[in-house]
């Protein structure tokens, strides 16, 4: 899923530590949304909601059908504000590849979002359903019921995916560490180099310059 270069989210900041916009930013996006609301009733049915996301993300028709499905989940059809919310944070989460960090963050209310049953439980058939959403790998999906499913049962509940939130965190975080002290390597080495080439050249101008007093001379 990508942002469309020049909408409206585009210009939203998401902070990267609690993944939640600035007051600023929920204020504008409040406005937004009003914007959108054009019946007036402070929710968005599903022509209006697709129109929107039809707008600002390259998702198709099938995608964004489920993804309203996922957030009028009283089946009401239409969402208001609260879901509309979370699902920009989710945007943006993807879009600044922090999609972990938000699992992390929010386990809870994806947890709900999730368990489209209200059995307090999700299947492997939800995650994969929107994983379009998150960006969990193939592999991920694979082994997550296989290392997490601690009650054997091929669903997950709460604790268990709160478990698989805080392992991915992890990882990310070690991935995260292991680059940052690549990219400090990659600086070190330049900087080594650069001060060997300066030496080499400081020493080259000194010999030229040796050169021409001695030939002055002779």
């Amino acid at each position: 899923m990508k942002l469309k270069q020049g909408s409206f989210l585009w210009y939203l900041y998401l902070d990267k530590l609690y993944c939640l916009l600035s007051v600023r930013n929920v204020k504008a996006l409040v406005e937004y949304f009003h914007l959108l609301d054009v019946h007036r009733k402070n929710t968005l049915n599903d022509v209006l909601f697709y129109h929107f996301l039809h707008h600002v993300t390259d998702l198709t028709r099938n995608q964004i059908t489920v993804v309203f499905h996922m957030l009028d989940w009283n089946a009401a059809g239409e969402i208001g504000f609260d879901q509309f919310y979370m699902l920009v944070c989710i945007l943006l989460a993807q879009e600044n590849h922090l999609e972990e960090q938000f699992l992390f963050r929010h386990s809870r209310p994806v947890f709900e979002l999730l368990d489209l049953d209200g059995e307090l439980k999700i299947g492997p058939d939800n995650l994969y359903m929107y994983n379009f959403l998150f960006n969990i790998k193939k592999e991920q999906l694979r082994d997550l019921y296989y290392n997490f499913d601690i009650t054997g049962d091929r669903l997950l509940n709460y604790k268990e995916f709160k478990l698989f939130t805080i392992f991915s965190m992890d990882k990310y975080q070690e991935s995260q560490k292991a680059e940052k002290e690549k990219k400090n390597e990659k600086a070190l080495l330049q900087k080594k180099v650069a001060q060997v080439n300066e030496s080499q050249r400081e020493s080259l101008l000194g010999t030229k310059q040796f050169e021409s007093i001695s030939n002055y001379n002779c």
